[in-house]
């Protein structure tokens, strides 16, 4: 009995410490998605002109050939 209950103890360790690497790994992945978000607001508003002017060609190039068809 004594020998079952130290195997059943250290199942109930290791699974614990299953579940505690799972949430570090969850933690980790939403500091990685919060800085990737933080890098793409910055590029966003390092080339916002560019990207405006971009957009207004393509925009200006489908009006301008749509009115041919």
């Amino acid at each position: 009995m004594r020998h079952l209950k130290r195997i059943l103890n250290k199942i109930l360790w290791m699974r614990q410490r299953v579940i505690w690497k799972l949430q570090e790994r969850a933690g980790m992945s939403v500091v990685e998605l919060l800085l990737i978000l933080v890098v793409l607001i910055a590029l966003v508003l390092i080339f916002k002109n560019q990207m405006t002017n971009l957009v207004n060609t393509i925009f200006r190039k489908i009006t301008s050939q749509s009115s041919g068809i």
